[in-house]
Parts: structure tokens; C-alpha cells; sequence
């Protein structure tokens, strides 16, 4: 029952302060129960604690977030976690959640976020405000000088959380302003910031990108345009650092430019593209590409299927197994719908040409294993690959 509670505060509860600590009450919980048995099957336990978990990984709250993660990671160690995620997360959340897992397995949990270390460090006094928990345990040598470290701590935590707020309030007004010119103002200023102080936009990324995606799928083209352009830049100065935002920035750059009529802001689209393909880790990209190139219609498939090609001769050597299960399932469904799709014709060709250049690529690495792994596959989908095999060949 207690768990059931804390699970509804985390989901649906309005105030951060109240989902952060109720997602770390639950982190506690599931690191104590475990998660061979939170994961179990029971009734009331996984089809509750997963959905909530997963949820809170995404969570607007820098620190709730932390806890969600944190969760998601320890619960991935149960040896069938990926098929108790098919069963319980729908389908459309899915690959947001494999590529959270994969980036905490690949990268780490990070440092707690600041004010979360804060808040478990500090302890209130009547009529002192607050101060740092660990002040009040050490013996001071000096009274005089304990008093005042402990004020300098406080007063520049403090200050440096009211400017983070700030700076946030600021750049969002900005770029969430009705008046186009200073929608355009605030993307200059964020690439400004990049450039001269990345710390604390890296400090504040999900909120700021928040922010930023609206513009990127602005109906004003010429915003549109601008901040398309920017993201460029952004990418080039930020990298790697932009991992944590991929999930916003794939979808928001995809969805709607690759097909657009306007060639600039499809030229500046594809640039984007090619950017996150420069700057950041690859591997962090072939989920949300290969997803992408399933579902998308039109040239921006065509595009895509083109992009997953060039990521496989690029990662395949490193990471054969992570590229054969994100890639494969994007080939049998090229596959299995080209008689559909044949037609579809893009900037760079028809689908039916990129999926042809798609199992170029895959045989380039895989040689006759590739065919070995179509042969469970429909008949004809084990077809289809021949049938594109011999051509190239």
C-alpha cells in the first residue's frame, strides 16, 4: 500500500519538491526489495512499479529524474528485463526507454544534481535559516570561522540555484515570447551562452531544450529556419554533451522538416543531422534513426533508411551485436513492405533504393550471416533480401 501511494505521487503529482522525494523513497524501496522480485510478474508489483519508474526517468525535475534513472538502472540487471519492458511499456515509449538504459550502461548515473545534494545536506533551525547537515556534527576549531564558512556555503548555494532559475526563467520567456524578433533573440542568446558559458546551459539542459524544440517546430518559417541553422552550432559547441537531449532534439528536427516543401529548412534539417552524426556518439543515434526510418513517411524515410546505412559501416566494426538487434527489424520491415513502398520516391532516390543500399551496407559487414539471420524471418521478407542481394552482386 505504501508503495502504491509513493508510485501515484511520483506520476502525477504537480509539485516537483513532492515527486522528488517521493521518487527517492521509492528508489530506496526498490534497491531494498530488489528487483528479481519487483519484477516478478505479481500482481500489483511490475505492471505499477515499472510504468512509474520509467516515467520518472523522464521526469521535468532534474531530481526526480536522477532517482527515476537510478531505479531503471538497477531494475536493468534483471536478466529478462527487455522482454518485461515489451510487456508492460507500450510500444511507442519503448525505444525512448532502451536508449535511457543503454546511455546509464554505457555512461553511468552521473553525479546527484545539485540541489538534491543540497537539500539532503542541509537541516533547518528555528530563527537560523538553513544550514549545511554536516556543519552541525563537525567539531570547529574556530566558532567565529565555522559561522562564517557555513554562511559563505549556504549564501553561494543559494545564489547559484536562484541563478540557474533565473537564467532559465530568462532564456524560456525568451524563446516562449510571442513576439517573433525576440523568439530570435533568445536562440541567439542560447548560442551565445553555448559558446561562452556551456556550463551552465549543460546545467540547465532539459528545461532549455524544452524551450528550444518549440522553435524547432515552429510554424513561423523564418524562426523555424533560424533555429534550425543554430542547432548547428549548438551541436558543434555542446557534443557529447547533448546526449542527454538526443530523445527531444531526433524527433523535433525529423518529424516535420524532411518533408517539408521549403528547401532551406529541409537543407538546414539535413545539416542538423549530419551535425548530431558528426558530434556526438553515433551509438547514441541508431535507435532513434532506425526508429525514425520505420515509421516516417516519404523522402524523410528515404533519407533515413540512407543515415542508418552509413551509421552501420561506421559502428559496426565496434558494436556488431547492438547494430544487428536496432538494424535488423528495421530491414525485415523495409522488407516485408516493399511491394508498398517501392514507389515512395525522395530527394536521394525510392525507398526500394535505399533499403537496397541499407543491405549493401549490412552485407558489407555481416556476409552470409546476413541471409542466415532472414531465413526465420516470412518468406517474404527471405525473398526480398535475395532478391536485392543478387542485384548487387
Amino acid at each position: 500500500m505504501y508503495c502504491r501511494q509513493i508510485r501515484h505521487y511520483c506520476g502525477i503529482h504537480l509539485n516537483a519538491v513532492v515527486r522528488r522525494c517521493a521518487a527517492q523513497h521509492l528508489a530506496n524501496l526498490v534497491e531494498k526489495v530488489g528487483a528479481a522480485r519487483l519484477l516478478s510478474g505479481g500482481k500489483d508489483l511490475t505492471d505499477r512499479i515499472l510504468p512509474a519508474v520509467t516515467k520518472l526517468a523522464q521526469d521535468s525535475s532534474q531530481e526526480a529524474r536522477y532517482f527515476g534513472r537510478r531505479m531503471l538502472l538497477s531494475l536493468s540487471s534483471h536478466p529478462d528485463f527487455d522482454k518485461i519492458l515489451e510487456k508492460y511499456i507500450p510500444a511507442k515509449d519503448l525505444p525512448t526507454v532502451r536508449d535511457t538504459v543503454f546511455t546509464l550502461k554505457t555512461k553511468g548515473l552521473g553525479e546527484m544534481p545539485q540541489e538534491t545534494q543540497s537539500a539532503r545536506g542541509r537541516r533547518s533551525l528555528p530563527g537560523s535559516g538553513t544550514v549545511r547537515a554536516s556543519s552541525l556534527t563537525r567539531e570547529p576549531l574556530n566558532q567565529t570561522s565555522r559561522e562564517s564558512n557555513s554562511h559563505y556555503s549556504c549564501r553561494s548555494q543559494t545564489q547559484s540555484i536562484a541563478d540557474k532559475n533565473e537564467y532559465i526563467k530568462q532564456i524560456s520567456g525568451l524563446l516562449g515570447s510571442k513576439d517573433f524578433r525576440e523568439r530570435i533573440k533568445g536562440i541567439d542568446q542560447l548560442v551565445a551562452d553555448c559558446q561562452d558559458n556551456p556550463n551552465m546551459v549543460i546545467n540547465s539542459i532539459y528545461p532549455l531544450f524544452d524551450a528550444f524544440k518549440a522553435r524547432l517546430q515552429e510554424s513561423n518559417s523564418k524562426v523555424n529556419l533560424h533555429a534550425l541553422d543554430s542547432l548547428q552550432k549548438i551541436i558543434h559547441l555542446l557534443k557529447d554533451n547533448l546526449s542527454q537531449v538526443v530523445n527531444i532534439l531526433v524527433p523535433a528536427i525529423m518529424d516535420n522538416h524532411l518533408n517539408s516543401k521549403n528547401n532551406g529548412i529541409y537543407s538546414a534539417a539535413i545539416g542538423a543531422i549530419n551535425a548530431l552524426i558528426l558530434n556526438l556518439d553515433n551509438i547514441l543515434l541508431l535507435q532513434p534513426f532506425c526508429t525514425k526510418a520505420q515509421f516516417l513517411n516519404g523522402k524523410a524515410k528515404v533519407d533515413l533508411i540512407g543515415k542508418v546505412a552509413d551509421l552501420v559501416t561506421e559502428l559496426y566494426p565496434r558494436k556488431p551485436q547492438m547494430v544487428e538487434q536496432k538494424v535488423l527489424p528495421l530491414l525485415w520491415h523495409l522488407l516485408g513492405t516493399s511491394t508498398h513502398s517501392g514507389t515512395v520516391h525522395g530527394r536521394g532516390g525510392s525507398v526500394r533504393g535505399a533499403t537496397a543500399s541499407l543491405c549493401q551496407a549490412l552485407y558489407a559487414q555481416m556476409g552470409p550471416s546476413l541471409t542466415e539471420c532472414a531465413a526465420s524471418q516470412p518468406a517474404n521478407v527471405h525473398k526480398g533480401l535475395n532478391e536485392v542481394l543478387r542485384t548487387l552482386s
